[in-house]
């Protein structure tokens, strides 16, 4: 797994790329929670190039939904990839989650 971290006109950006999994979550929880920590209210996770997030990674996207809903933020999603998508979908995120296509509709819904 790699991660780049970006921000474009007030809206952080997190883009993983590869796999979430139980052996690097830690990794991503550590960068997503410092990036909140630091006070951002405007958050895209661009998931475009992630193959593969286990329930430790859903984790880690569930806690700083929550986190962004109590402090009034904005999140959204972009470039979910079809077996990503399946996974968000069933674990029931898509329904909590704004989910976009593209990374300019993502950052768009968080404006």
């Amino acid at each position: 797994m790699s991660i780049h971290v970006d921000n474009r006109d007030g809206v952080a950006m997190i883009k993983p790329a590869g796999r979430i999994d139980s052996g690097n979550a830690s990794e991503f929880e550590a960068i997503v929670s410092a990036k909140l920590d630091e006070g951002v209210q405007k958050l895209v996770f661009d998931f475009g190039d992630l193959d593969f997030i286990s329930s430790a990674g859903l984790r880690v996207v569930l806690v700083a939904g929550k986190r962004m809903r109590e402090s009034k933020g904005k999140l959204a999603f972009a470039g979910l990839r079809d077996n990503v998508h399946d996974v968000f979908a069933m674990s029931g995120f898509l329904k909590l989650f704004q989910a976009h296509k593209t990374l300019d509709e993502a950052l768009a819904a968080v404006r």
